[in-house]
């Protein structure tokens, strides 16, 4: 594929590493993770065992974390690329009135940069950053799509996760109650694992699917 071809994952990776490239008076450690929220239920898709459930820490230190999440040190765009398509085939996808081929889960592939250097103090230091590459499952109608028992089930738990993220947003836009207003990151395991991803000193970025189709607007209006 030709470099202006590529889309935002692959330029992201680029970037990454031709970064890492230009700095050669540093040392860097690069590793890369791929989980996806099934009914609320975090699955470590590059493991051995993809369904097993794994828990969701917090400490002082690390904040958000995923107990035993199987993470591998990456030294390439193409690299990286490959831990992204070998915990692809992991995902759960599911047959709806709507698509074929429905992803039924929340995904988030991270990559962890850790950077060693020397400070304006003259002393080593580590300094490390994290990318948070989510992939969320779009709202679903039971009338549209049809869902029942266990997809309705995931749609059901799908449209929650996604109503505690809105929440979430809402509670951080507003410049008015900003620092004053809690922000109800507990409420969801979407929105608790990217609470380091939403809010502080972090940079979000959201892409929005949307349809021009009429028979779509209700949908439309509320992922915009």
């Amino acid at each position: 594929m030709k470099p202006g071809e590529r889309g935002l994952i692959p330029r992201c990776f680029a970037q990454i590493f031709s970064m890492i490239e230009s700095m050669t008076d540093k040392k860097f450690l690069v590793r890369a993770s791929y989980l996806e929220i099934y009914n609320e239920e975090i699955r470590d898709l590059l493991a051995k065992n993809p369904h097993n459930r794994l828990d969701l820490r917090e400490d002082v230190e690390s904040g958000v974390y995923v107990k035993d999440l199987t993470s591998f040190v990456v030294n390439s765009a193409a690299n990286c690329d490959s831990v992204m398509q070998a915990g692809k085939k992991n995902r759960t996808h599911g047959a709806t009135a709507m698509n074929a081929n429905s992803s039924r889960s929340h995904s988030i592939f991270t990559v962890v940069v850790e950077c060693q250097g020397t400070g304006i103090d003259g002393e080593e230091h580590i300094c490390v950053g994290k990318l948070n590459l989510v992939d969320l499952a779009g709202s679903e109608r039971q009338s549209k799509t049809g869902a029942t028992g266990e997809r309705l089930k995931e749609a059901t738990k799908i449209n929650l996760s996604l109503s505690a993220l809105g929440n979430v947003i809402s509670a951080l836009g507003d410049e008015k109650k900003r620092g004053k207003v809690h922000v109800p990151y507990r409420d969801s395991t979407l929105t608790r694992l990217l609470q380091d991803s939403l809010g502080g000193n972090a940079v979000t970025l959201m892409i929005c699917n949307v349809s021009p189709a009429a028979s779509n607007v209700a949908e439309t209006l509320d992922s915009l």
